[in-house]
């Protein structure tokens, strides 16, 4: 009597066939549309509608703003991780739990608050404009505001769990030969962190390019100072005109796209170097 092979996953082929069809309909089509829909443009209104003066501004903004934001996040997150993990102080549990709050947050709920905290009469923003002379609200620095709050949590909830894991013996080990606490973070922590930070980058690059709902309120939504791209594709569907619309999104889904192959590319990257360390 032949032997039957068991599998691991019963109803693997079904689960599978509904996996492939929700992402061909949640993902896929929308995405073929768009790009179906702006190759119905000729160049020239392409190129008109993708790149003029108004519309590189934006993407300046939102892709300078959110790459920016995520090196931000990335030194915050560490550094607010570290802490969680290693200290303990009273108050931490509500430390722990604060770090969520932009995503329990609705978008226009954390506009709103940002824009009050961070306006010329906010807690923040007042003492701000009278000590330096600097604004905040409605420039692009409100706009970098915005995004890194709803960034941060990325990092810390990718950091932690692999600081939490983390041997404390090598650490004792190195500073047993001599190593400076500065040597170790850099050449025993930092290398087993570090995909959890690129991650961490990622994710929060990939939110803040997105954004609408929490930058918009603060942002002032200036054309060609404070505007940003998100904001450009809502106003184009309002005046109808969906192939301007559907051409400023390719662009930043190819952007997109390109920048987190980069991201992925350089975790793989290092991935292969440690091991064939």
């Amino acid at each position: 009597m032949a032997a039957v092979k068991s599998k691991v996953i019963p109803g693997f082929g079904l689960t599978l066939g509904y996996t492939l069809f929700s992402l061909g309909v949640i993902v896929l089509i929308p995405l073929a549309s768009l790009f179906m829909k702006t190759a119905g443009m000729g160049w020239n209104d392409f190129l008109t509608a993708a790149f003029s003066p108004r519309v590189l501004a934006a993407y300046r903004l939102s892709f300078g703003g959110a790459l920016l934001a995520g090196v931000i996040n990335v030194f915050a997150g560490l550094l607010v991780a570290w802490v969680l993990v290693r200290y303990r102080f009273p108050g931490r549990k509500l430390l722990d739990a604060l770090v969520d709050l932009p995503f329990a947050l609705p978008t226009a709920v954390a506009g709103v608050a940002l824009c009050t905290i961070y306006g010329v009469k906010g807690v923040i923003g007042a003492p701000i404009m009278q000590w330096f002379g600097i604004r905040i609200a409605y420039t692009p620095l409100g706009v970098l505001t915005a995004m890194t709050f709803i960034g941060l949590p990325f990092v810390v909830r990718t950091v932690q769990p692999v600081l939490q894991d983390f041997e404390a013996a090598q650490e004792e080990a190195a500073t047993s030969l001599g190593a400076s606490r500065w040597l170790v973070f850099r050449r025993v922590i930092l290398p087993s962190i570090l995909p959890a930070l690129l991650t961490g980058f990622a994710l929060a690059f990939a939110r803040a390019v997105g954004e609408y709902g929490s930058v918009i309120f603060i942002a002032g939504n200036m054309p060609g100072l404070s505007e940003i791209a998100p904001l450009l594709i809502v106003t184009k569907l309002e005046q109808y005109d969906y192939r301007g619309a559907t051409a400023i999104a390719s662009v930043m889904l190819t952007a997109s796209f390109i920048m987190l192959l980069v991201v992925n590319s350089l975790q793989k990257w290092r991935q292969k170097r440690l091991a064939g360390n």
